[in-house]
């Protein structure tokens, strides 16, 4: 399917060279690798993230949940 749609796709769009099916192969894997792993789809809850993790911010009080908010905010938030 990877072929096939960048063959029929891309290189009439792009200026890309076709696919041979080695080629599409192994883009397939690259990209599981990449943004999909190779686990069951089964291990990740669809929405939501892991229940466990709701069940702990629900028993958190506020200043628990503050101090969360304040270590996430440093790790993760806009460098300005």
């Amino acid at each position: 399917m990877v072929q096939v749609l960048w063959n029929h796709i891309l290189v009439e769009v792009t200026s890309v060279k076709a696919l041979t099916y080695p080629q599409a192969m192994g883009i397939l894997v690259l990209s599981k690798i990449l943004f999909g792993g190779f686990g069951s789809r089964h291990q990740r809850p669809p929405f939501g993230g892991p229940p466990h993790w709701r069940e702990k911010w629900k028993s958190m009080d506020e200043d628990e949940k503050a101090r969360f908010r304040s270590e996430w905010k440093s790790r993760f938030g806009r460098k300005e």
